[in-house]
């Protein structure tokens, strides 16, 4: 049985009661809808209706839309659902993971290179505060992974980074915050991303950690997260052999599952030995480290039967409910393990308030005004200026005199657009109004999708021509070379790529005119551009970061961000 009145849920009597009178009001198929999350990706009252009136969903996740779109969608469900529903958002660096409109505040990865703990509360609180104006009552945060692989790039701006006692220190203050607000949290990804480069989007996951070292690192952030309160865990399609072993011992490679399906990890570990007692949900169950881990008809129930409470996202909302109701009627969902997923469900429900919701209490309309508004932004000011870190400057030219020497070219290392139709990235014209702002006079290299753009006949060929060494250097004071490289579930890597082969983006000119490397996300950047002598990481491609960035260039504040050993990505000649 379920404790409500202990840690983390905290329920009186009477919030117990609701819990008690809700599920007894429920009827099977309720029930069984009361385990799914379902997620939106657009026509949302019609997607919505449907996923209630058949599927009776207990949360929503959604993508795309817009602010007001978003809060209609919100609205909405919570308008016609029978129980009210936990609405959750992936709000890591601020109110940006709640809306497109929202704040980025600051990333993890940002949160750790700072000197102060303020910035991970900024960043929870701003994150809180978006979400809840549009109806969010539950994020799925923070990450609380460790970065000891430095390959790994699906939680490299995600994690607080490798030193166990600042991942605790920032998980603790974010949670601060969000509890201050109303908002439940949610730690992933258990049992621990950032030890391999592989990304459990494309494959399992593998901790391949011995018993004593995931103790000493996962195992701590765990224990130390569990005890500040955080509300619910998020389970990675990350095996952990050593960990699996350790309670059933006889366990042989062939039958080693992902954590999601895993007794051994969920019921027996987290739920045991670290005593977690609040709710445990799925990571996306269109992930290939489930959905590759046995079939779908198998996938579904034995989650629940292993141990989570809570199903992220239909594949084919039929399918995947009949899945889950055949586990039930098998036995292989038992009686006790719906009920106990069903008290922490709605147990979670009742500590964010949803006992006592009616749609008069849904936040108002006009509240928006306060996604992405002046005050935020501000806050966003503050935690840039603190976190872009200078990780070298084996050349000696910072700070640069920029009224001495003004005229600059800027290198734009871009990820493949989608499509060409959408033009370059965005975020490369807020680098050259940023600095131009500062006082520079600027060019910009044109890459390969610059010419497709234009319709060069022969763009490939274009790219590779550099210009006169000479004529170059008598042109331009400095280069700057700004890397936006990101990607997401489509490489288990995401590095470094020039837009062609021999490109003439290539770092050629070094050794011909001072030049200045920028990476505006990943942290290990420099291990692709290791001959850049002077490197910053400024780990959001935001007008606030690229403006703090340039303003540290050019001496105008102090570079009070810390690296930490990930940046040297293990090799010598990342820093000369």
């Amino acid at each position: 049985m379920v404790d409500l009145h202990a840690k983390p849920f905290y329920l009186n009597e009477k919030q117990i009661q609701w819990v008690e009178d809700t599920i007894a009001s429920l009827t099977l198929e309720e029930k069984i809808g009361q385990l799914f999350i379902c997620l939106n990706w657009g026509g949302f009252k019609e997607n919505i209706k449907t996923m209630v009136e058949n599927y009776h969903v207990s949360g929503l996740r959604w993508q795309g839309a817009n602010l007001e779109q978003v809060w209609e969608q919100n609205r909405y469900i919570q308008e016609i659902s029978k129980v009210p529903v936990l609405i959750a958002a992936n709000a890591l660096n601020g109110g940006d993971g709640a809306v497109k409109e929202g704040t980025t505040v600051a990333t993890p990865a940002a949160c750790g290179a700072s000197p102060t703990l303020e910035t991970a509360y900024r960043a929870g609180k701003v994150a809180a505060k978006e979400a809840k104006a549009v109806g969010c009552t539950w994020t799925f945060a923070p990450c609380t992974d460790v970065l000891l692989n430095w390959r790994n790039t699906i939680v490299n701006d995600r994690a607080y980074g490798r030193d166990v006692e600042k991942i605790i220190a920032c998980s603790r203050e974010y949670m601060r915050a969000m509890h201050e607000e109303g908002v439940a949290t949610c730690a992933k990804h258990f049992p621990g991303d950032g030890t391999e480069e592989r990304d459990q989007h494309l494959v399992m996951g593998c901790n391949d950690l011995s018993e004593e070292e995931w103790e000493n690192t996962f195992g701590k952030v765990y224990r130390a997260v569990i005890e500040d309160g955080c509300d619910s865990f998020m389970i990675g399609h990350i095996c952990c052999p050593s960990m699996q072993r350790k309670f059933n011992p006889a366990l042989k490679d062939k039958d080693i599952l992902p954590a999601t399906m895993s007794k051994e990890l969920l019921t027996d570990l987290l739920r045991g030995e670290l005593g977690f007692n609040g709710l445990i949900t799925t990571d996306a169950s269109h992930m290939a480290g489930l959905s590759t881990a046995a079939p779908r008809s198998v996938q579904v129930p034995t989650c629940i039967a292993a141990g989570c409470d809570m199903f992220l996202y239909f594949n084919d909302p039929d399918e995947d409910f009949g899945y889950m109701m055949d586990g039930y009627k098998s036995g292989l969902i038992t009686e006790e393990r719906l009920s106990d997923a069903l008290h922490r469900i709605l147990g979670l429900k009742a500590k964010v308030g949803l006992d006592e919701f009616t749609l008069d209490k849904f936040p108002p309309k006009e509240g928006l005004s306060l996604v992405g508004c002046e005050a935020h932004h501000k806050e966003a000011e503050k935690c840039a200026d603190e976190t872009v870190t200078l990780v070298k400057d084996t050349q000696h030219v910072l700070p640069w005199n920029v009224k001495e020497k003004k005229r600059a070219i800027l290198y734009y290392v871009q990820s493949e657009p989608v499509l060409l139709l959408d033009g370059p990235d965005k975020h490369r014209q807020i680098v050259i109004e940023e600095l131009e702002r500062a006082g520079f006079e600027v060019d910009v290299h044109k890459d390969f999708y610059d010419y497709c753009m234009e319709g060069d006949p022969l763009p490939q060929m274009t790219i590779i021509k550099t210009p006169p060494v000479e004529e170059f250097k008598k042109k331009y004071d400095v280069v700057f070379m700004f890397i936006h490289i990101k990607g997401y579930a489509k490489e288990n890597v995401n590095r470094l790529v020039w837009s062609a082969s021999h490109s003439s983006e290539l770092p050629w000119f070094i050794h011909e005119v001072p030049t200045i490397g920028v990476s505006l996300n990943y942290t290990n950047t420099l291990y692709d551009v290791p001959m850049l002598k002077t490197f910053i990481n400024s780990y959001a491609p935001t007008r606030e970061y690229i403006r703090a960035t340039i303003e540290k260039i050019c001496g105008k504040s102090e570079f009070t961000g810390t690296a930490d050993e990930n940046v040297w990505c293990g090799r010598w000649d990342t820093r000369i």
